[in-house]
């Protein structure tokens, strides 16, 4: 059986990190990802997921990741449930991350990086045949 989840988006708000009873950190967050297409009208529409990372992961992402942050994440899909207050069952359903890849230079998480440049200043022509993957 498989359950393997890729994604790459922006996170909607900075990282909620938390510890367990035990001191084991966790944290959630929403992630923004495209869908391949646009509407009829042509706009861009997203899919907001909700993600969940685990221990060092976890205050790694809080650290250096915040709203508009591009990440890359690979996990798997959980869903779970619980009763809320008025005894209804809520049921969740999320991301969670084995990886969770930092994708942008910390601070430029507008999206609006620049190109990548020489001690110079000059910008570095990259093209696909450069990249390892």
């Amino acid at each position: 059986m498989i359950n393997a989840v890729t994604l790459v988006g922006r996170l909607t708000k900075d990282i909620e990190l938390r510890y367990t009873g035990n001191g084991t950190a966790v944290a959630n967050f929403t992630l923004a990802v495209n869908r391949p297409f646009k509407t009829k009208s042509g706009e861009q529409e997203a899919d907001f997921i909700n993600c969940q990372v685990w221990r060092k992961q976890a205050e790694n992402a809080a650290n250096y990741l915040s709203k508009g942050s591009q990440a890359g994440v690979t996990g798997r899909i959980q869903t779970r449930s619980y009763d809320n207050n008025e005894g209804k069952r809520i049921f969740v359903t999320e991301v969670v991350a084995d990886q969770v890849a930092f994708l942008e230079p910390k601070g430029s998480g507008s999206g609006q990086s620049s190109p990548p440049q020489t001690e110079q200043g000059q910008p570095v022509d990259i093209n696909d045949d450069d990249l390892p993957f």
